[in-house]
């Protein structure tokens, strides 16, 4: 919740572009969910769907994109907010405990009138008396410009994504498919400082790396769409637009390699399943795949990995299946989404050995002989595959003292940790050693 603070030293550039990069922030008491229902009322799915080709589909069609141009042309452009900001910041007060510009109700009153003379009618409806009453009050009734002022410019920014994405909508049903995924982020890429420079003959296979993120975290069931609302829900749009920010601004190279829309992680992750396709068949093969992260996975992982995320090819059962683009990029999502619930349920799968919805310790033996068989060749203390099992029980602590479920590995909130132990040998010494690696990362903080 912002509490508001003095936007002196900073120009409003500087300002608007921090702004701008808040995809998730709360607005005094306006939540993004808030925004979201306000966006959906203003740009509703069509729900009546003619057969294509007819008359009546082209009628919608041209309904459809005369209502969405009006509803752009009531959007506030850039310039508009701009001049909202300087109209707030001219009749607004200075708290003089916090220096935090404030204003209240009266002042609030005259800033619509104001604005309304300058930008027009469109800005009138964020002045109501009822968004006023949505933000945190101080002791005399005053509410943060700048809260409010971000709550303008996320609705205007949800309204015009909701836009953008029905456009591309083309059954009007409130779903992407993976083409049009792509097709939005395509449109996004100019507008984005850091993609601004991507290599054309790039820009295809980055579409194809950053939607498959969308609908790794917004189509749970797999379906091959993903929900519009999902999308301006979920922390990958999040994600995406902070991608706004200048590459002369402090983006140094670990957060843009831990971005992974950036054009850096794009290009390794499409340079790393290059390296793994060794024939260059376009898949690749479960030998190919157990090179991954320095052949570090367990070739149980790496088997049923293919069992339950690989579906056969068009040659049937009795060829060898491959993991083609799609399914290893879902595969990397997994691994480095291990503490998400989307990239922990990914990982369960692969662990339920017997499909029957929970782990036993039979299960946990199993999986954890291959990480231990490559601990010993590592040249690595020996271990008690029996100790690790108890202390694996002891972090989960499930509600069934017999069976771990993917409901306990959520709850106990160290599943990916779990799931790494018993999965990846690199994983288990980590944990082994996380002491020792706590250490060191304090060490340059004292000195």
């Amino acid at each position: 919740m912002y509490s508001g603070g003095s936007s002196d030293g900073e120009s409003h550039e500087t300002q608007q572009r921090k702004m701008s990069h808040q995809l998730h922030p709360c607005y005094g008491f306006v939540t993004f969910v808030d925004l979201l229902d306000l966006v959906l009322v203003l740009v509703p799915k069509l729900s009546w769907k003619p057969q294509d080709g007819s008359i009546s589909h082209r009628v919608q069609r041209l309904a459809k994109y005369r209502f969405l141009k009006k509803q752009s042309d009531l959007l506030l452009n850039a310039d508009d907010l701009d001049a909202m900001w300087v109209c707030l910041r001219e009749n607004c007060v200075i708290d003089d405990s916090t220096g935090a510009e404030k204003m209240n109700y009266e002042d609030f009153c005259h800033i619509a009138s104001v604005c309304t003379e300058q930008i027009g009618p469109k800005c009138r409806r964020f002045f109501s008396p009822s968004n006023f009453m949505k933000f945190e009050k101080d002791d005399v009734g005053r509410i943060a410009i700048l809260s409010f002022y971000l709550y303008v410019m996320r609705t205007v920014s949800l309204t015009q994504a909701r836009i953008d994405t029905s456009e591309l909508d083309e059954d009007s049903d409130g779903f992407l498919q993976p083409d049009e995924m792509q097709g939005y982020i395509k449109g996004l890429i100019p507008n984005l400082a850091q993609l601004r420079d991507m290599p054309t003959a790039f820009m295809k296979m980055y579409c194809r790396i950053a939607a498959r993120k969308f609908f790794f975290f917004c189509d749970p069931h797999r379906r091959g769409k993903t929900c519009i609302k999902k999308v301006l829900l979920s922390n990958c749009l999040q994600e995406l637009m902070e991608l706004h920010q200048e590459s002369e601004e402090e983006v140094t190279d670990t957060e843009q390699a831990e971005n992974w829309f950036s054009l850096t992680s794009a290009q390794r992750i499409c340079d790393m399943f290059l390296a793994l396709d060794r024939d260059t068949n376009g898949t690749l093969s479960k030998q190919e795949l157990c090179e991954y992260a320095d052949g570090t996975l367990t070739e149980i992982f790496i088997e049923r990995a293919f069992d339950e995320h690989v579906r056969w090819g068009k040659g049937g059962v009795g060829n060898a299946r491959e993991m083609d683009f799609e399914s290893f990029l879902d595969f990397v999502l997994a691994l480095e989404n291990k503490d998400t619930p989307e990239g922990l349920t990914y990982l369960f799968r692969c662990l339920d050995l017997n499909g029957r919805g929970y782990l036993t310790t039979a299960d946990i033996h199993t999986l954890f002989r291959d990480v231990h068989q490559k601990w010993i060749e590592g040249g690595n203390y020996e271990l008690c595959i029996e100790d690790v099992r108890d202390e694996i029980w002891d972090m989960v602590k499930p509600a069934d003292p017999l069976r771990i479920t993917l409901g306990d590995l959520l709850s106990c909130k160290q599943g990916g940790t779990v799931a790494s132990m018993l999965i990846d040998v690199r994983g288990f010494w980590a944990h082994d050693n996380r002491e020792n690696l706590l250490q060191e990362e304090e060490e340059p903080e004292e000195e």
